[in-house]
């Protein structure tokens, strides 16, 4: 794993708002904002932005936990302004604070938290797993 990066460091990542990013459950519309669930999706995406500049070619990233609040809508076609803030840094874990706004208002904020791990290990721990040992 290198070692670029400090508390405080900052990713950003602009989503802009498309139909494939409202809210739906089995097919169903609820309603025609960006949901939580592709809120979600974007604020761990803001995150591993640090995970693939810290992994060897040997690592992978992988998430650990996302917390988001989901504090307002955006609309079809809103670009969404996705701000990752290191808040830790420790052995092979980063803790990222994510802030989502359109223009000055905040729609989502939160935490992820991303590990770099081993290629090799992380494939055996999924066999592992697979087979029920």
């Amino acid at each position: 794993m290198k070692d670029l990066f400090t508390i405080g460091d900052k990713k950003t990542y602009l989503h802009k708002v498309s139909t494939a990013d409202f809210a739906a459950f089995h097919g169903e519309a609820v309603h025609e904002v960006y949901s939580t669930f592709a809120i979600t999706r974007d604020a761990e995406w803001s995150s591993r932005l640090f995970a693939l500049d810290l992994k060897d070619e040997s690592e992978e990233g992988i998430g650990t936990f996302v917390n988001i609040e989901h504090h307002a809508p955006a609309f079809l076609n809103d670009n969404v302004l996705f701000t990752a803030t290191i808040e830790s840094l420790h052995k092979n874990e980063i803790i990222c604070n994510i802030k989502a706004t359109v223009s000055d208002r905040t729609i989502a904020s939160g935490k992820t938290g991303q590990k770099i791990i081993d290629k090799e290990k992380l494939k055996k721990y999924f066999e592992t797993l697979k087979r029920g040992i």
